[in-house]
């Protein structure tokens, strides 16, 4: 399985960005998908994440900016960024809890998408 990131750049203070990741691969289902972010010199974090059934968690810092969602018959979930601030600036990565045609399961990262935001 990989997953797929897009959609990072560089953007002002202010605007928005929508980031992409899709899954391929032999997959049977996805329990919950999420978006984490590092900035440089701190550790990952959750931004949010979001269950088959369409369940939404948000990290508090990102209620009310930031919106996930996903289509389950794309395997890909989205997170639509509004109103950026500098502080935002980091590498995004996807996760995914995935259950192969196996029936095995495994928690699948994303390589990540650079998302800056910056005069």
């Amino acid at each position: 399985v990989q997953l797929a990131e897009s959609g990072g750049g560089l953007v002002q203070p202010g605007e928005s960005l929508r980031l992409s990741c899709a899954a391929s691969g032999s997959i049977f289902s996805i329990n919950t998908m999420g978006w984490y972010r590092q900035a440089p010199g701190k550790e990952r974090e959750l931004v949010a994440t979001i269950t088959h059934g369409g369940y939404e968690n948000y990290a508090d810092s990102m209620k009310g900016r930031f919106t996930i969602s996903r289509d389950n018959a794309k395997n890909t979930v989205y997170l639509q960024m509004n109103n950026l601030k500098p502080e935002d600036t980091a590498v995004y990565y996807c996760n995914a809890g995935v259950i192969f045609t196996s029936r095995a399961y495994v928690e699948v990262w994303g390589q990540g998408t650079l998302v800056t935001v910056s005069l």
